[in-house]
């Protein structure tokens, strides 16, 4: 059967996007056709300044069905840059509806500075994303094949990570990371859980750690989920601690993705799981500072096509 398009939004026109995806289209060649949601302009602009030679295909969304896709040119739905700040969501809304209407379960955004986009209505990409599919159960995974991060609470204010780690909330993503890896991996993973506190200890009376963590570890390990911790966060990271794992579920944004970037850098993609398709994105942003140097590492974006090409 022929794969299903990977719709692509670009993202942030002003970003390192273009220069990624065309070293990763130089690289390999992708059996799923790949659609293109940008500023036709800008893409040009960005060819003419990068020295990348390959056809255009301009596509008409009415008339996308009708069409036998392949990759021998770049697909694309133009989108006017000059709808300034509407632009981003124009795309995103193009792609939500190829995705509705079944023309596709993959989606992959590029870089968007979060700042400018979402304006303080939503965490990040991924809430905005879920909310759009009217999806509440959802979880960040920065997946690499020997080990993924998930954090139980995404770009909060550090203040406020406490008050958002609940025994409920720590079961749920347990069910969804399991139910992610089972169905688009094909196997059940082996999760750890990190305490809140330093080395899962605290001298306040009220430690999170003992009253609510441990007891979601517990509920869930009965529910036969292949669950440990909590684990101290500043030692799970070693050798011959994380080799233990398939992923690691942390309590907040930096404790789980620090470590990751760390070790394996551009190696890695972001990946929302809970929704009813797939979507993922390149593990950095935009990077504004770099445009137009073609010295950007391509790895992430590779990897995230090649992720959604393999399914």
């Amino acid at each position: 059967m022929k794969s299903k398009p990977i719709i692509i939004v670009a993202g942030e026109p002003n970003s390192i996007f273009f220069e990624i995806f065309f070293k990763s289209i130089r690289l390999k060649k992708y059996k799923s056709p790949l659609i293109l949601i940008c500023c036709v302009n800008r893409l040009k602009q960005q060819m003419k300044e990068l020295n990348f030679k390959k056809s255009l295909r301009l596509i008409e969304l009415n008339n996308l069905k009708k069409i036998n896709l392949d990759n021998k040119k770049i697909n694309i739905i133009n989108v006017n840059l000059k709808l300034s700040k509407t632009y981003i969501k124009k795309c995103f809304d193009i792609a939500f509806k190829l995705i509705r209407d079944d023309f596709t379960n993959k989606l992959l955004n590029g870089p968007i500075n979060k700042k400018k986009f979402l304006d303080k209505k939503y965490l990040g990409v991924t809430e905005y994303v879920a909310k759009r599919f009217g999806q509440n159960k959802i979880a960040m995974l920065i997946y690499n094949k020997k080990l993924s991060v998930c954090p139980l609470t995404t770009h909060l204010p550090l203040k406020l990570v406490a008050k958002r780690v609940t025994r409920k909330l720590i079961e749920e993503k347990i069910i969804i990371i399991n139910n992610f890896f089972i169905k688009y991996l094909g196997f059940k993973p082996k999760i750890g859980v990190t305490g809140l506190n330093p080395h899962c200890e605290s001298i306040l009376k009220f430690n999170e750690d003992d009253k609510i963590i441990s007891l979601a570890i517990k509920s869930s390990k009965r529910k036969r989920y292949k669950v440990e911790g909590p684990l101290p966060a500043d030692t799970i990271f070693l050798k011959n601690n994380r080799k233990n794992y398939d992923v690691i579920l942390g309590m907040y944004h930096d404790q789980v993705l620090a470590p990751i970037k760390t070790l394996y850098e551009y190696d890695a993609i972001n990946i929302t799981m809970g929704l009813p398709f797939l979507r993922v994105s390149p593990d950095h942003g935009p990077n504004e500072k770099m445009v137009g140097k073609n010295l950007s590492n391509p790895l992430s974006m590779t990897k995230a096509l090649n992720f959604l090409d393999q399914r």
